[in-house]
């Protein structure tokens, strides 16, 4: 029996390897099913076929709703009401169509479905629906015909996905200074560029998916087709992801397959009168924590439908990308809550959602049949092995998982721990512990870490002191502590990073407070959803140094190509609080010790001469300056080994590179 690659790399896996070979042998199946013998690229033709379509000779619209025994399509051209001439045609397998002639629909005209079923009827926006608006006094949502006259053409060829993604994760309604929801085109103009200043290659983007309430921070999806008309037209995200790829950063989507929202009037719960169509029936249909609708994912229904999404998302905007959400959700019957994954048997147990696995690995095949190149990033606590392994290693095809433990490694750090019980060894372990087999996105915060009720790194280090203390005038002992730890704790996050990094936006210059979006508890005030730019470019106060320092921190991890080696540990003093690793011929220093600066601290290294390429002291990032940045380290041999000493100070950081 042929070998499964992943198990081979993992003995722990062999009591579970044809549980994983049979995972493998359903997706076959599967896929096979779903493209009828054609290529795997058709089974994400189902928004080609269904929603609102303009052809030469007119309009046709398709939706699939099996339990109705009436659909119209209504609107302002039919006064909302179900007129005879607009009665939809049932065909096959509960398909519904009408054809219209090319004047009964404009541009921007509004529509939706009216359906009857049989204890009751309702106003509907179709499933496929590629643009929803909400009308601003009735607060009410439909579906828009866009078919601009002009409609927008990319202008830039996109550029080569990187190797190793330096992500910016970011949101677009809150991107602005102002209290109010940004847009795509303010995005474009302003933010872009701070994006390409600061070196990140691929900007991953929240909260595209239409969804009827902003707090939700764009995870209560209703309209999986139609981007989010609050940030503006389907035209102007085209072209600020043009824009990205001229500025040589690719955009990958943040997309939520995991659940959907429970609204009937503006998503898909009960969409046709029953609550299956598309979901689990009963109990297993409803996400109890999250209040939102759980896919099925064994329904044919449901896997044309997602991987028609990924298809249409790919396609039309020319995403270089996704970054899956709640794939922990997704994967597990309980959706992983409370659970401790301590074994492998929790992983390939009764609770293990199989349908949902299939699906994930049909979503990756597609993706990279349609894009070999295409980012995907899988977003799961769980640990779930193969995760982010190939398909023809008994993987489900991910190319990266996000490494989430690190930032609640950090969180506990700051939180239970003072500053004299930093272990660096835990830092080292707990930073470097991912699978060999699997490639990992790292980061020390991301969106998760800023809302409400949470805090970022650098608003638990500094508190209150960051709303009077961070101008540039004066030193205050708690701010010179948070902003030389917030340096430390983001250079050691990135330098041990598996494949790649993350930040999210505004933590890059260490953004103050929280997120909290509108909402009734705060009087609807958009305070606290926004990006204060300026506190970054305000010379007299300190932010900036933190977002020069991220910038060059960047520079330095891409030119040095830090992620072609395994970090290798040097030193590991937990008395000392002394950290020294190399990854090729760089290698990273820190000393976390609050009080004591180290002269000549000695440890083995390769021979040569050593320069200093980043130091988290230097004047330059608002340190103190004790490292002369013009010192060259010389390595000397001592019983026949070679030796460098360096001058390491209290609460500092400093990288070194071998001449070679």
């Amino acid at each position: 029996m042929k070998s499964i690659p992943l198990v081979t790399n993992d003995a722990g896996l062999e009591p579970f390897a044809k549980i994983i070979r049979r995972r493998a042998e359903l997706a076959a199946i599967k896929a096979a099913e779903l493209s009828a013998g054609k290529s795997f690229k058709n089974a994400g033709n189902a928004h080609l076929y269904y929603g609102l379509h303009r052809l030469p000779e007119g309009w046709t619209l398709r939706e699939k709703a099996p339990s109705a025994y009436e659909v119209y399509i209504i609107g302002d051209f039919s006064e909302w009401k179900p007129l005879e001439k607009y009665r939809m045609t049932r065909l096959d397998n509960g398909d519904w169509e009408i054809q219209l002639p090319l004047d009964a629909l404009n541009h921007l005209s509004l529509y939706k479905l009216f359906m009857r079923w049989r204890d009751g009827s309702g106003e509907r926006i179709p499933a496929y629906c590629r643009r929803v608006v909400q009308d601003e006094a009735t607060k009410i949502f439909s579906a828009q015909v866009w078919n601009p006259p002009k409609a927008f053409a990319p202008r830039h060829k996109r550029p080569i996905p990187p190797n190793n993604p330096m992500i910016y994760e970011a949101h677009i309604g809150m991107s602005s200074e102002e209290e109010k929801v940004s847009t795509f085109a303010e995005f474009r103009r302003n933010v872009l560029p701070r994006i390409a200043n600061a070196g990140y290659n691929v900007l991953q983007l929240m909260a595209l998916q239409e969804h009827p309430y902003y707090g939700s921070f764009g995870y209560q999806v209703s309209n999986f087709f139609a981007v989010s008309s609050r940030f503006g037209t389907p035209d102007e995200l085209k072209e600020l992801i043009d824009e990205a790829h001229r500025l040589g950063i690719c955009t990958v989507m943040d997309i939520v397959h995991s659940h959907a929202v429970k609204n009937e009037s503006e998503g898909l719960s009960r969409f046709d009168g029953s609550y299956d169509l598309y979901f689990h029936a009963g109990e297993r249909g409803d996400h109890a924590l999250w209040n939102s609708r759980c896919f099925d994912y064994g329904k044919t229904e449901t896997l044309s439908f997602l991987l028609s999404n990924c298809k249409y998302w790919l396609e039309e905007y020319g995403l270089d990308g996704f970054r899956f959400d709640g794939v922990t959700s997704m994967m597990y019957r309980d959706h992983g809550l409370g659970r401790d994954f301590n074994g492998y048997d929790a992983y390939f147990d009764s609770n293990a959602d199989e349908d949902a696995m299939i699906y994930l690995m049909l979503a990756n095949r597609l993706i990279h049949e349609l894009k070999a190149d295409a980012i995907t990033i899988a977003e799961d606590v769980s640990g779930m092995p193969g995760l982010a392994a190939p398909a023809e290693y008994g993987g489900f095809g991910f190319d990266f998982r996000m490494a989430m433990g690190i930032a609640d490694f950090w969180i506990k750090t700051i939180k239970e721990k003072t500053d004299e019980q930093w272990s660096v060894g835990d830092m080292f372990y707990e930073l470097t512990n991912k699978r060999a087999d699997e490639r990992t996105i790292s980061y020390a915060e991301c969106h998760d870490q800023a809302m409400v009720g949470d805090q970022t790194i650098i608003f638990r280090l500094a508190d209150k002191e960051m709303y009077d203390s961070m101008d540039v005038f004066r030193h205050n002992i708690i701010i010179d502590r948070a902003v030389a730890l917030h340096k430390m704790i983001r250079l050691l996050s990135a330098s041990t990073a598996g494949d790649g990094y993350l930040n999210f936006m505004g933590n890059e210059f260490g953004h103050p407070e929280w997120i909290d979006f509108p909402r009734e508890g705060n009087g609807w005030s958009h305070h606290y959803a926004r990006r204060q730019w300026s506190l970054r470019d305000d010379t007299d106060l300190r932010y900036r140094f933190l977002a020069e320092f991220d910038r060059d921190m960047i520079a330095l991890i891409k030119s040095r190509d830090i992620f072609s080696h395994r970090p290798f540990a040097i030193v590991q003093n937990v008395a000392d609080q002394v950290l020294v690793f190399k990854r090729g011929a760089t290698v990273f220093l820190f000393n976390f010790n609050p009080v004591k600066s180290f002269t000549d601290y000695g440890f083995r290294i390769d021979a040569g001469k050593y320069t200093a390429l980043l130091d988290t002291d230097a004047k330059i990032y608002d340190g103190f300056g004790r490292i002369d940045s013009a010192t060259e380290y010389f390595t000397s041999e001592q019983m026949n080994e070679n030796w460098i000493k360096v001058y390491l100070p209290a609460r500092s950081a400093l990288v070194l590179a071998l001449d070679c």
